[in-house]
């Protein structure tokens, strides 16, 4: 008997290895993902001696399976035995950190930077420390790159002795032979600066910034400028401007757009990181040439921070910096020759408002305001109104009425149905910013105004659509003491595109209405325009009563709708007949 339960229990780990040696990927794929199960099945002590080796042995496989098995082992800790014997883990997640695919490495450094903290500082120092030695002078890159991630887990748990053998590995790494370590080492160099004892930070981390911020590699250099960032929230006040700014003006002129676009993508953390002294002497001039760069991707990334940057100003001198040093590039990109410098700039120029105030707004902002409204790219126009409710807190809805609005109106009736139809589906977006009384007095007309549009059948849907959208948003009792009686006035109009218009609009007005208002107010035109001279009327009438009919009570529609759809059946326009047999079939009247 015990011979057949040492067969059983051996039972597990043979299917494993037989699915793990199967050809179908798929199969060696969830079989790794159900590596836990096994573990368990295993017990403690046969997973750490019999399954974790064999892991360890097999480590040649496609990609994602790998992947899935860096990922698993580092939810092991307890499958081994726990803190104890954390350290069985190593060995495969050691290799696994040193294959050929960058996501593997990345998954296997995620893992052993997770069960590190498991390790107790003992286990850390005799096993977890050796391995990232081990990795950073292993002799392919690969391995080297994957160190890099581990020196920020493995150094504050250390001790002094360890300490001062393990950082030279790290220095060595920042001037490695090839770019892929540099890089990976100028990654995490701000985060294992974070770690590091102040004197280390100005002694050793320091001139491997500079040095990396001037690298050949203008990949390495962009990844050192969030570097220095990082290690500006570190240093004391009175040391930024000689160790950490000459190193990052440098990389605001770099002759790569790249890096210098990273300079302004990660500005406004900059900007916290040095302080308002040396914002006001060297960031603002900075900042202003990031804005004039002959790069769009870099005055783009640079426009996308104005607000933020303009918002942490010191505020004894916010204003003057604003319009003497910011305004007058936020003026030149406004008519900027590239579409998304233009969008970056609108997306955030609006909320330069409530940081001038209202009379700066009116007088310098509203114009710039203007002509992004006016611009022939959708999204900057969209960025504009989509921002309203913030001007509109700093200048009020009167001003706003006699500056914007007239544009929008302009554009509404603009003489190109495309511009028309960017205009009619940004409206329930201003409904919503400036609220039902002023939308009522100022654009009820114009929405009504877009259901007759001459120019383009696709903005009369899209003006129906519309209407369906305000009434979500104003509500039912708005739509019926608003919208729905200067609909229905349609159903009596001479043109017969204007009468259909009618239908198109209770298609819509139906749902989001209600069954009440529907059968009320509604369903009596539909009937009416049922005896309709024009067949295209009828056979849309027929259409209608289709798709208002699963808001209709069963009483209704046997009584009211059956009768209609049957006169409608007999017409003598094959397409009428047709369209009312088919409303007849879908809502069930044969």
């Amino acid at each position: 008997m015990a011979g057949a339960d040492s067969d059983d229990s051996l039972y597990p780990i043979a299917v494993l290895i037989d699915e793990l040696r199967n050809e179908d990927v798929q199969l060696r794929l969830n079989s790794i993902k159900k590596l836990s199960t096994i573990a368990l099945a295993l017990g403690v002590e046969r997973t750490r001696t019999e399954l974790l080796p064999f892991l360890t042995d097999t480590i040649y496989d496609e990609d994602e399976v790998l992947l899935a098995l860096a990922e698993q082992l580092g939810n092991f800790t307890m499958l081994v035995g726990g803190p104890e014997y954390v350290h069985c883990l190593l060995p495969p997640l050691e290799s696994l950190a040193t294959v050929e695919e960058t996501v593997v490495r990345d998954k296997a450094v995620e893992s052993l930077r997770k069960i590190s903290h498991e390790h107790s500082p003992v286990d850390l120092e005799v096993h977890f420390e050796p391995l990232v030695k081990r990795l950073a002078s292993g002799d392919w890159f690969t391995s080297r790159t994957s160190a890099c991630g581990l020196f920020s887990v493995c150094y504050p748990r250390v001790s002094m002795e360890r300490k001062i053998t393990t950082s030279p590995h790290f220095r060595t790494l920042c001037s490695d032979d090839t770019p892929m370590v540099r890089r990976a080492a100028a990654s995490k160099l701000g985060e294992f600066a974070k770690v590091l004892e102040l004197e280390y930070v100005k002694s050793d981390i320091i001139s491997l910034f500079t040095a990396l911020a001037s690298d050949e590699q203008d990949s390495v250099r962009l990844l050192a400028v969030e570097a220095g960032v990082s290690i500006a929230t570190l240093l004391p006040q009175e040391d930024l401007e000689a160790l950490v700014m000459p190193t990052l003006r440098q990389a605001a002129e770099d002759k790569s757009w790249r890096v210098r676009y990273m300079v302004a993508d990660k500005f406004s953390d900059l900007q916290k990181a040095v302080g308002p002294e040396i914002t006001k002497n060297d960031l603002v001039p900075a900042f202003q040439n990031l804005l004039k760069d002959c790069e769009a991707e870099v005055r783009a990334a640079a426009a996308n921070k104005v607000k933020e940057f303009c918002e942490n100003l010191p505020e004894d001198s916010r204003e003057t910096i604003i319009m003497t040093h910011i305004l007058p590039c936020v003026k030149e990109l406004v008519s900027d020759t590239n579409q998304h410098v233009k969008s970056a700039l609108a997306s955030v120029i609006m909320g330069l408002s409530t940081i001038l105030g209202k009379d700066n707004t009116i007088e310098h902002l509203l114009p710039l305001f203007l002509a992004q409204l006016k611009d022939e790219c959708p999204e900057v126009r969209l960025n504009i109104i989509s921002n309203l409710d913030c001007v509109n807190e700093v200048i009020g809805i009167r001003q706003l009425s006699q500056s914007l609005l007239p544009a929008i109106v302009e554009l509404a009736e603009d003489a190109k149905w495309r511009v028309r139809l960017a205009i009619i589906e940004y409206m329930p977006l201003l409904a919503g910013q400036l609220g039902v009384e002023f939308f009522d007095e100022k654009l009820n007309s114009l929405c009504m105004a877009w259901l007759v549009d001459h120019g383009s059948c696709y903005n009369v849907e899209a003006a129906t659509c519309n209407l369906m959208k305000l009434v979500e948003k104003f509500g039912a009792e708005w739509a019926q003491n608003t919208i729905v009686p200067k609909v229905l006035g349609m159903a009596n109009d001479p043109n017969y595109l204007h009468r259909m218009t009618t239908l198109f609009c209770i298609n819509a007005l139906s749902e989001v209405c209600g069954q009440e208002i529907t059968t009320k107010h509604m369903l009596p035109v539909v009937f009416k325009m049922s005896n309709d001279q024009v067949a295209n009327v009828r056979f849309n009438v027929a259409k209608s009563l289709q798709k208002i009919g699963p808001v209709l009570d069963s009483n209704c529609l046997q009584t009211e709708v059956k009768p209609v759809l049957e006169k409608l059946a007999s017409d003598q326009d094959m397409d009428v007949k047709y369209f009312a047999q088919e409303a007849i079939s879908v809502l069930s009247l044969a």
